[in-house]
């Protein structure tokens, strides 16, 4: 049964739809089942389950200048300052992240960087190594984030080697991942991000599992203005959890900080953050505004 009851996990819809079918043929309601197996049906409940720190950490991309860069990591230094209950990190251009890290000394705002490459060191032009990055006091790096995918062809196993060399040189890992938009339509969501964490954290132990954050990018919401209602994205996060409890242990899904990444902003970030297993955003373009950011770190709770 057990290959069953992973491919019911893995099909919300359909397992409702059989209970459904199943009640109308026996003539009375039966009530959708309770725990792992319908954990990506739950709905709403408290914020901060187990204890989790949110992360709101912010994805420049390809943004801003020197002095823009400077100023805006000044307003988030002092968005995070009146902040509390969460964790605060800015995605930076490789250029800027010196600057940026001397821009936020003494607050509690981390630096990460966008990308990196897996060879210690060598003939890679244009390449960043995890050790430069360390060397300068980078704390997160993203890896795996769909425009990598797509616009530069990471495949999962070039994704699996960025986060097992980031997490060897003892950094934080934030992994990306999510669907397109056929796929979504086709009901392969839970599929492509089963796949994605199997392939993205081959070799990563349950130890490493602290130095790891998963961020959820439905890639159809990425820069469109589209975004996952709370209940869609609540029932894929609670299927990331899930993933956790089969592969590794209860005690490490209870702890993973899963972020919410898709066209986050300040009209929708209070409702996403209600959901029972939405720990945090990664932002992109919302994160470039000071106002707007601000207003996501100070999420109400």
């Amino acid at each position: 049964l057990e290959p069953l009851h992973r491919f019911l996990r893995r099909k919300p819809d359909l397992c409702a739809m059989l209970f459904q079918v199943t009640s109308v043929a026996l003539g009375y309601h039966m009530a959708m089942p309770t725990g792992r197996t319908a954990v990506a049906s739950r709905g709403l409940e408290p914020l901060m389950m187990a204890g989790r720190t949110p992360l709101m950490a912010g994805n420049w991309k390809m943004n801003t200048d020197l002095s823009a860069a400077v100023a805006l990591a000044k307003d988030v230094a002092a968005s995070a300052a009146k902040a509390s209950d969460v964790d605060v990190a800015v995605c930076v251009p490789f250029p800027f992240l010196i600057p940026v890290k001397e821009a936020l000394a003494g607050s509690a705002v981390a630096v990460g960087a966008q990308d990196c490459h897996w060879e210690e060191a060598g003939a890679y032009t244009g390449a960043t190594s995890t050790k430069m990055l360390k060397s300068v006091g980078t704390d997160y790096v993203l890896a795996g984030h769909s425009e990598r995918r797509a616009v530069f062809g990471d495949s999962d196993e070039d994704t699996n080697k960025k986060v097992l060399k980031i997490l060897g040189e003892g950094l934080k890992c934030i992994l990306c991942i999510g669907e397109l938009k056929e796929e979504r339509e086709t009901g392969e969501t839970f599929n492509v991000c089963d796949v994605q964490l199997t392939k993205g954290l081959k070799g990563v132990s349950a130890e490493m599992m602290k130095n790891v954050v998963i961020a959820y990018e439905p890639v159809w919401a990425i820069g469109t203005g589209l975004t996952a209602t709370p209940e869609v994205a609540q029932e894929t996060h609670a299927y990331i959890r899930s993933w956790f409890v089969d592969n590794y242990s209860k005690d490490i899904a209870d702890n993973v900080i899963i972020q919410y990444g898709g066209s986050v902003n300040p009209k929708n970030v209070d409702d996403l953050m209600k959901c029972a297993d939405i720990d945090g955003a990664l932002v992109g373009g919302a994160s470039l505004q000071a106002d707007g950011f601000d207003r996501i770190i100070n999420f109400e709770k």
